[in-house]
């Protein structure tokens, strides 16, 4: 039997076949990516933040709105004690201390003893004391004497005197040494070595300095205790130089505490400092009010001033803000089908989930809904 040759003819015939067949089979099934429409293709313009989109309609525009409000400025600032109710605690009397009866952190009252120090100092001013008490004895029997022999003519007019002199001397030395006891912390009326150290006013003790068989000397640094009043306390807050004319004395700033985000106080502006920090470029500005019982020592701060004339702002759905390389954009329509990337200075957050825009748009000129959507598709 012989075999048929196909010849080159036949075989493309058949192989035109196939593939139209395997094409029709395909088309049968369906391609759901042939199917979906085309991707919005954005295209980046030479010029700097431009955008060029083959459909701007994929890309929904909204109007900016409009808030008037007066301009705010958040800083940040540390709580402190008030130094005019920082009262240092001292001791007169040199000496070893021999018990400690506070510590740091404690509330005390005023008179309440801190502690005991023992002291020659007093030792001394006590012997000072009973001699002068003893000799104001003497100079006064000399002068009783003195009298009842001037009386009598037995002496002069000028020893009588002499006699009343030494006796008014004696008493000025009791005295002295009355006010030395009474000085060094020391009851004249229960001798002792030992003396007791008060706390001079009522309030928190913020330093201590001291601790049992530690050596004290009178008048001389570190005190062994410093107590504050925290009654009413200062906020210390840096202010940058360009924002220093929205600052103002005797004008009130809302304080919000880290710890209690959600309570608002009201500090006054006491001070601005006359000397910028030369490395920062910052003031510090000084809030006195009274402590409502939350703040504490070097807790954390967010006060904010407001100014005293209302502004025009734009307002625009958070959406529309993107906030990238820590500034704040949104995009806006160009002609030609392009965006344009704005920057912008981002405000507060308002309800209905909408943003402040403090600078670079104005109110009713719109912008991208999302921008985050044609961030990311530029991007692709």
């Amino acid at each position: 039997m012989k075999r048929r040759k196909l010849t080159i003819p036949a075989v493309c015939l058949a192989l035109a076949l196939a593939l139209t067949l395997a094409g029709c089979s395909a088309q049968g099934k369906g391609d759901p990516k042939a199917e979906a429409p085309p991707p919005a293709e954005v295209e980046r313009v030479q010029a700097a933040g431009l955008f060029k989109v083959d459909d701007p309609s994929k890309f929904p525009l909204v109007a900016a709105g409009q808030i008037d409000a007066a301009p705010e400025l958040n800083v940040t600032g540390v709580v402190g004690a008030d130094i005019s109710r920082t009262i240092p605690v001292i001791t007169l009397a040199s000496g070893r201390v021999i018990e400690v009866l506070a510590r740091l952190g404690d509330t005390v009252t005023q008179g309440q003893i801190l502690m005991k120090v023992q002291s020659a100092d007093i030792a001394g001013a006590y012997s000072d004391y009973e001699q002068a008490q003893a000799d104001e004895t003497l100079a006064k029997a000399q002068l009783d004497r003195s009298r009842i022999l001037f009386d009598k003519g037995a002496i002069a007019q000028k020893d009588l005197e002499v006699a009343q002199d030494t006796e008014t001397k004696a008493q000025v030395t009791v005295k002295t040494t009355l006010d030395h006891l009474r000085v060094l912390g020391a009851d004249p009326d229960h001798p002792s070595a030992i003396v007791e150290v008060h706390a001079p006013v009522a309030g928190v003790i913020t330093d201590q300095q001291v601790t049992n068989a530690a050596g004290v000397q009178g008048l001389s640094s570190p005190n062994p205790f410093t107590i504050s009043d925290l009654s009413h306390i200062w906020i210390l807050c840096d202010v940058y130089e360009n924002d220093l004319s929205q600052v103002h004395l005797g004008e009130y700033a809302d304080v919000k505490l880290n710890a209690y985000p959600d309570r608002v106080f009201k500090g006054r502006v006491g001070n601005i400092s006359p000397v910028l920090d030369p490395n920062l470029r910052t003031a510090k500005v000084r809030l006195e009010m009274p402590n409502p019982g939350l703040m504490r020592l070097g807790m954390f701060v967010t006060s904010t001033f407001h100014g005293l004339k209302k502004e025009s702002h734009a307002t625009v759905p958070a959406a529309a803000v993107l906030h990238l390389h820590d500034r704040d954009w949104v995009y806006v329509p160009a002609e030609g089908g392009q965006f344009r990337q704005v920057p912008v200075t981002g405000g507060k957050m308002l309800p209905g989930n909408l943003q402040e825009i403090a600078a670079g748009i104005r109110p009713g000129q719109k912008v991208v809904s999302n921008a985050l959507v044609l961030q990311a598709t530029a991007e692709q």
